[in-house]
């Protein structure tokens, strides 16, 4: 039996042992919530722990293409007024995202979504709330060239700036060394997609997928219960506990706003109306506001609103609070060391 297998049928014995063991000692067991029920080892295999190793377009990134795209992420000279990098709406130091309900960008203008998290981006079906990128390098190259965003008016102008830069043309030729004109716009996308493609946030909840179970709390396992009793894994699954599918927003119950018709506005298909990529859930509680247009900043509040629309059930305070604990245990470490500010090329 493969590893991955034998640790899920572990951890769903172990899991109802230990909330028989602990009821005592958290408020969720003695709640209205009842005893967890068994977490059968056919739900976890729903899921799986991230890889240790994030790789791009089926290998793993070269050095010296992850060295240029982390320099070209923190890279101001990107922007028109060379104030705005990718950093600014997704700094790596928080989780990916900015913690605002829509971005500032290029003279300060506010974008009209919610900026996702960067981290596990890579990962996920495709890129932006409306999945218009099918990749992170193709995503990298929208915002530079994105009026509201970072405002350079073409790609001549942010190639004119990096060959204007003779440590930056060192390191494109380091990159794409067999290139002879290593400093193209998609080449710009290649590398900031190869160090997007390694941030990864390893959490406790892929040591709980992995058979340990003492890296989840009781309150944390209930909360588990609820979330796949109320039917969440429906949309929000796999490594990434969500990303790997798009969704109507409204799905039972009309969503609450309409303003934004989502990726109709991609493929002009009627049933894309009001459509979104799912967003992951990894490190949810880190991440808000909430939802595509950012609406929502209580992660309590968008449980609710998400059982309620998407599943058409009416959820208790208890339960929302006792999922938004589970979700908790999905907050991964944020690789410190490697996501630090560099020291950037050129005159500073």
């Amino acid at each position: 039996m493969h590893k991955h297998a034998v640790g899920l049928t572990f951890m769903s014995v172990v899991l109802v042992a230990a909330c028989a063991r602990e009821p005592a000692r958290n408020s969720t067991s003695d709640s209205a919530l009842g005893e967890v029920a068994l977490v059968r080892s056919a739900e976890l295999a729903l899921f799986a722990p991230i890889d240790t190793q994030v790789v791009g377009l089926g290998t793993v990134p070269d050095e010296p293409i992850v060295t240029l795209g982390r320099a070209l992420y923190n890279e101001t000279l990107l922007s028109d007024s060379h104030d705005v990098s990718c950093n600014s709406c997704h700094p790596l130091n928080g989780w990916g995202a900015d913690g605002r309900k829509v971005s500032l960008g290029h003279d300060g203008r506010a974008g009209s979504r919610n900026a996702p998290t960067v981290y596990h981006a890579s990962g996920q079906v495709a890129q932006f709330w409306d999945g218009r990128a099918p990749d992170v390098e193709a995503q990298a190259k929208g915002p530079i060239l994105n009026p509201v965003e970072m405002g350079m008016t073409d790609s001549a102008r942010v190639l004119e700036h990096l060959r204007a830069t003779p440590e930056y043309v060192a390191m494109f030729r380091a990159a794409f060394p067999e290139q002879r004109d290593a400093i193209t716009y998609d080449n710009v996308g290649r590398a900031i997609g190869a160090f997007e493609r390694k941030l990864a946030t390893p959490s406790r909840w892929d040591r709980f997928l992995t058979g340990d179970s003492t890296a989840l709390t009781a309150d944390e396992r209930a909360g588990l219960r609820v979330f796949l009793a109320t039917g969440c894994q429906t949309c929000h699954a796999g490594k990434y506990v969500g990303g790997d599918r798009y969704m109507k927003a409204g799905l039972v119950n009309p969503w609450f706003s309409q303003a934004d018709s989502g990726r109709f506005l991609v493929t002009r298909n009627a049933a894309d109306l009001f459509v979104f990529k799912v967003p992951s859930l990894r490190n949810i509680e880190k991440t808000g506001p909430y939802f595509h247009d950012g609406s929502v900043a209580s992660l309590n509040e968008a449980v609710r609103l998400m059982a309620y629309h998407q599943l058409g059930k009416s959820l208790d305070s208890a339960q929302v609070q006792s999922i938004v604990t589970w979700l908790a245990s999905l907050t991964g470490d944020i690789p410190t060391r490697f996501i630090a500010f560099p020291q950037q090329p050129g005159p500073q």
